[in-house]
């Protein structure tokens, strides 16, 4: 396939050369396959932005730091819209060249196997607001007073260059330069501010490896507080302040849930919690950007605890692809169903009855979607944020909650988060361990024992795999348990 090549006054100056090959566009992901590059993996991003509402500008400065996979004589970055002024490679000016969302740069010399490199790409322009498969709106959405960035799942790529994949996480550093009276915040923590000229600088730092959907940038004018919990947890919050008084009470709950959500998934992942509160042309839902989740207006108590149990689930363990995303809003919404029941509302038991039996919502309709597909196995990129990727997973952890007992369910929502701590899994990866956990569990009966040295598979384990095949994958509505 052909490239367009952008000319500009500092770019494509240094030819490259020597052996090495293609890092590759694309990692193939089975919903957006051009998202994400082959041939290295980013370890740390160093990101300086200056935005002004007025005229809706961004001026950025992209310091990449990757590793590389292979011997490499180009690679690519995902960047959409902007204008990409100048490409460096490890300080020498690089060519590159442009086509659709790939930024394709061509190194001066090949880079080894293993070898540590750095990137700086300088970029300026209006960044676009992506439309989703499914409608919804995200990338760099316009405010009343400034500007909300949003990334899931690939509009990260409308604000700054990268290798935009679940898959490939990394730290961050964000410098956010905006007029003076508005405010800047991103994940991490605060690590200065500064004021010159009419204009201030805001330095966010997020040092635990990050999905560069999870990144944020919040700018505006913000009711800000920063708090610690009693357990010397950082909290910082920004509220629009049209939403402030509104949002104040459940705000206010952050350490209750925080507490409630560590005891039953185990030690709070960050250094540092909150929440974004800010109102964007066309955001009509909340996303759980690492540290702080952004709500589009004043959350209530069982939304922040979706949003906070997603620092478990899908923050910290991410998904390896995009068809892993019931494992992100399954135990999200589960995480809702048990603080229902702890708050002396429905039981768990009863919530997943009434969506079974098709009561839970006023609307048949969405009822009915519950089983439009199997949330293990959407149908296409329009629905992998579908209704059955969040009820009926949540209903697949229900499932096993009876088939493994309560004990070995507890421990599998403390468990898996801390064996992937930081990291990524899969779908199969979460079968073979909750499978594991049902043969250690029988283990203690004496019976797996038996049932390996004949060669079949214990009892608990079979009803395991029929929760996949039934629940999971199933395209049909399963036989009432």
């Amino acid at each position: 396939m052909a490239l367009t090549l952008l000319t500009g006054a500092t770019a494509c100056t240094t030819t490259g050369g020597g052996s090495g090959s293609p890092g590759g566009s694309g990692l193939g992901d089975p919903y957006f396959p051009e998202s994400g590059n082959g041939g290295y993996d980013v370890r740390h991003y160093a990101l300086d932005l200056a935005y002004v509402p007025a005229d809706r500008r961004l001026t950025g400065r992209a310091l990449i730091t990757a590793r590389a996979a292979k011997r490499l004589s180009a690679f690519d970055l995902d960047l959409q819209g902007l204008a990409v002024e100048t490409v460096e490679v490890d300080g020498k000016k690089a060519r590159w060249q442009r086509q659709g969302q790939e930024l394709t740069v061509s190194v001066p010399a090949p880079i080894g196997k293993g070898a540590d490199f750095r990137v700086a790409v300088r970029y300026a322009g209006n960044p676009e607001t992506v439309t989703d498969p499914d409608g919804s709106k995200e990338g760099w959405l316009p405010t009343a007073d400034g500007a909300l960035a949003l990334g899931q799942p690939v509009g990260s790529m409308a604000w700054f260059p990268g290798n935009h994949h679940p898959s490939d996480k990394a730290t961050y550093d964000m410098a956010v330069t905006v007029p003076e009276g508005l405010a800047a915040v991103s994940n991490g923590e605060p690590v200065a501010e500064r004021t010159s000229g009419g204009r201030t600088t805001f330095t966010w730092r997020t040092g635990a490896p990050m999905a560069s959907y999870l990144a944020t940038v919040a700018i505006g004018r913000f009711e800000v507080s920063r708090t610690v919990t009693e357990d010397g947890l950082a909290l910082h919050t920004a509220v629009d302040p049209s939403e402030a008084e509104a949002s104040r009470e459940v705000l206010g709950r952050i350490p209750e849930v925080l507490e409630w959500s560590g005891e039953r998934f185990g030690p709070y992942p960050f250094s540092s919690a909150g929440a974004i509160v800010d109102k964007a042309d066309g955001l009509g839902y909340a996303l759980e950007t690492q540290n702080r989740p952004v709500f589009p207006g004043a959350p209530t108590a069982r939304l922040l605890v979706h949003e906070i149990a997603h620092q478990w689930y899908g923050n910290s363990v991410s998904p390896r692809t995009w068809r892993d995303m019931w494992l992100n809003e399954g135990f999200a919404t589960y995480a809702e169903w048990m603080w229902e029941e702890d708050e002396g509302g429905l039981s768990a038991e009863e919530t997943f009855d009434a969506l079974y039996s098709g009561t839970y919502y006023d609307d048949p309709g969405e009822n009915a979607a519950v089983w439009s597909f199997p949330p293990g196995d959407p149908p296409d990129a329009a629905h992998i944020s579908g209704q059955p990727v969040y009820d009926r997973a949540a209903m697949v952890l229900h499932r096993l909650r009876a088939v493994l007992g309560e004990r070995a369910f507890t421990a599998l929502l403390r468990d898996w988060p801390a064996t992937h701590r930081h990291g990524n899994a899969s779908t199969e990866d979460f079968m073979t361990y909750v499978e594991a956990l049902a043969t250690e569990k029988t283990e203690k009966t004496g019976k797996t024992e038996k049932t390996e040295k004949t060669g079949k598979t214990g009892k608990k384990v079979r009803e395991v795999r029929g929760v996949w095949k039934d629940w999971l994958f199933g395209k049909k509505k399963p036989p009432r348990p």
